[in-house]
């Protein structure tokens, strides 16, 4: 089979085009024959070596042999099961989220039944199914689950266009509350075609500024800190980031029992319960794929650097030839 490989951290050209052993699935594993996977910020960071934990989960000096496949999301048919598989069968379409193991730059994949994958929505493309994978479970996790958005309440999305942003956008406006979508001017139209009632071009405007404006802003980027978005939250907000390290976790404790105002951070790993969830949403006509740009598995590169310009409207797509 043909697979994107890293042996070594760095930028994007460090990726390099091999043919690899197909993997055989185990007893509990189907093996997926990839359609599409997609470039995403994290693919970067895992790429880069970016930080602490990334090196202690990928090796310190270069990625371990097992994590040398990159791409986290995938959309395909399933081609073989294990003996003891229930859940699945071959011809099945489906899409999922293949965590720190990776794996999605290659033609196929294997993935335990009981793994972050569900059947595809219904209707759509491979492209479109897998770039509705970690950005719609990522917003349901913290909007409904760890925010517990509620109707009427306000709240400013930062980093509004990209992968997650698009999908806080609409979800967000599925459980009735009044967004705010911050991002650039370019993207106005867009965030507006999702839903969100107002847009803060951040060039011009800075959100934080509006003291007590908003019940919760959620920060799909990493672009500003609980210190600086204090301000603009109402009594009780909440500050949701889902770009930051161990410390965060100590600060999201510490802010929920002594904090009028709170910081929330968390990872979103396990998406097997989540993942039906987007195909009702999508079935409700409440959540849509968000695309970009699309490239073979022969241009990764090109797709990573891409995703490093920052300027991604959505999902950047990347289709698995045979």
């Amino acid at each position: 089979m043909k697979a994107a490989v890293y042996e070594r951290y760095g930028s994007p050209s460090v990726l390099e085009l091999r043919e690899m052993p197909a993997p055989e699935p185990r007893d509990d594993q189907v093996r997926i024959r990839v359609h599409a996977t997609t470039a995403t910020a994290a693919c970067q960071m895992m790429r880069r070596g970016d930080t602490l934990m990334a090196r202690v989960v990928l090796g310190f000096f270069r990625p371990r042999r097992r994590f040398r496949v990159l791409g986290i999301e995938v959309a395909g048919t399933v081609e073989r099961v294990g003996r003891r598989v229930t859940r699945f069968r071959p011809g099945d379409r489906v899409f999922g989220f293949t965590g720190f193991g990776s794996g999605g730059y290659a033609q196929y994949v294997c993935l335990s039944e009981d793994a972050s994958i569900a059947r595809a929505p219904a209707g759509l493309s491979h492209e479109e199914a897998c770039s509705l994978v970690d950005g719609p479970t990522t917003a349901l996790y913290f909007l409904r689950d760890r925010a517990r958005l509620r109707t009427a309440e306000r709240i400013a999305i930062v980093g509004a266009s990209g992968s997650i942003g698009t999908a806080a956008v609409q979800i967000a406006r599925h459980l009735g509350a009044e967004v705010t979508a911050v991002c650039s001017g370019r993207n106005a139209e867009l965030v507006r075609s999702l839903g969100a009632h107002h847009v803060v071009d951040y060039t011009r405007d800075d959100y934080a500024a509006r003291a007590g404006a908003f019940d919760v802003v959620f920060d799909t980027v990493g672009a500003s800190s609980f210190a600086r978005a204090r301000r603009c939250l109402s009594r009780g907000g909440r500050y949701l980031i889902t770009v930051g390290g161990a410390e965060l976790y100590l600060r999201d404790a510490w802010s929920r029992i002594f904090g009028s105002r709170k910081l929330v951070f968390g990872m979103s790993v396990d998406k097997k319960t989540a993942l039906p969830e987007v195909s009702e949403l999508v079935a409700r006509g409440a959540l849509r794929p968000v695309i970009d740009r699309r490239y073979t598995l022969e241009a990764i590169a090109d797709a990573h650097r891409y995703v490093e310009t920052g300027r991604k409207r959505g999902n950047v797509v990347i289709e698995v030839g045979a």
